[in-house]
């Protein structure tokens, strides 16, 4: 079981600028592509910055003298891997307060662009997806629970686990393993153990 990856997500067709692009462009692609940043490139596709429109409100607000992306942009680029997971790539904007991040491949060059909205399409996913992954992936094959031992339902990413299990710390591993499933967002334990004891996960549903 894995999370999806950079790669399956990112916009393999960026909008991107050069150095040397002015300022009133690069204002027009944002507009035109509905975006809110751009990466800049040098003359080897490799990201050398990011403009956003906070870039350019700073420049305009600061009146100053830069007006092209190079004297604009904010650098040093981060970026992200094609092969990270979507957890890496979601921390990584997180921590350096972005929304977009270039993607690099092993020379540095640009091959997509993972935005927020992008990750966000993860919990868009079909139920029926993530039924099939929690059943097949962390019940049977991870955990060992047999198909029969315990029923699956999801509804609008919403997991309810009903069933019983043969050991009682089993319960809070499934919970969390099945929280980590891409478009999972939120896990309901009804799940029980041998003698009727209830599970000890924190997640029970209401009575």
């Amino acid at each position: 079981m894995s999370h999806r990856s950079v790669a399956d997500l990112m916009t393999p067709h960026a909008v991107v600028v050069q150095r040397g692009t002015p300022f009133k462009e690069i204002a027009h692609l944002l507009d035109e592509y509905d975006i809110t940043a751009v990466p800049v490139l040098d003359e080897d596709e490799r990201p050398v910055g990011v403009v956003s429109e906070a870039d350019l409100l700073r420049r305009q607000i600061a009146k100053l003298g830069a007006s092209t992306a190079e004297g604009i942009m904010t650098s040093p680029v981060v970026v992200a891997r094609p092969e990270w997971s979507v957890v890496e790539a979601a921390k990584t904007m997180e921590k350096h307060k972005v929304k977009r991040l270039p993607v690099v491949d092993d020379a540095g060059r640009l091959i997509g662009v993972i935005s927020r909205s992008d990750l966000v399409r993860l919990f868009l996913r079909r139920d029926r997806a993530i039924q099939e992954e929690v059943l097949e992936e962390v019940l049977t094959r991870t955990l060992g629970v047999p198909p029969s031992a315990v029923t699956v339902e999801v509804a609008d990413g919403t997991v309810t686990l009903t069933g019983t299990l043969e050991r009682k710390s089993l319960a809070p591993i499934a919970v969390r393993l099945c929280e980590s499933v891409d478009g999972v967002v939120e896990v309901v334990d009804r799940l029980t153990c041998p003698g009727g004891g209830v599970s000890t996960s924190g997640k029970e549903a209401p009575e």
